[in-house]
């Protein structure tokens, strides 16, 4: 396997109740790297950007107001399959489907409310990561 990145958040239902550190604690046990990461509060404009593909779908509002609820940590992630890895870890989007020990069995408080976003292919992961940081910013 090669050495990939891929595109997370911790999501406004995390950072409200002081998960950061330990959502990324579960992200670096599995063996990934935090190689670029800053605490922000999305606007309005950038939620709906990132989350344009949800445009047509009901839930696409109520979507951008959870996102500009609270700050969010955006982060590029490095590693061996560094999506497949970050998928596993994160867990089923439905926290009462996931496997234990994944982020969202132990910290998402809904479908909805599901603590962590994680890009779902590597050519997603690129387009997420330039979303939100300019090459300088990733450090690796």
């Amino acid at each position: 396997m090669a050495v990939t990145r891929t595109f997370s958040i911790i999501k406004p239902d995390a950072t409200k109740r002081n998960l950061t550190g330990a959502v990324t604690k579960k992200l670096e046990d599995a063996g990934l790297r935090v190689v670029a990461s800053k605490r922000i509060r999305m606007s309005q404009e950038q939620a709906e950007g990132f989350y344009a593909v949800h445009k047509e779908r009901p839930f696409f509002g109520e979507l951008v107001e959870f996102m500009m609820s609270e700050p969010v940590v955006v982060q590029v992630l490095e590693g061996e399959d560094a999506v497949a890895k970050n998928r596993e870890v994160m867990g089923a989007t439905n926290p009462a489907e996931a496997a234990e020990g994944t982020i969202r069995k132990e910290f998402a408080l809904s479908i909805g409310e599901n603590s962590v976003h994680g890009s779902d292919s590597e050519e997603n992961a690129a387009i997420e990561i330039a979303y939100f940081f300019s090459n300088d910013e990733i450090v690796g």
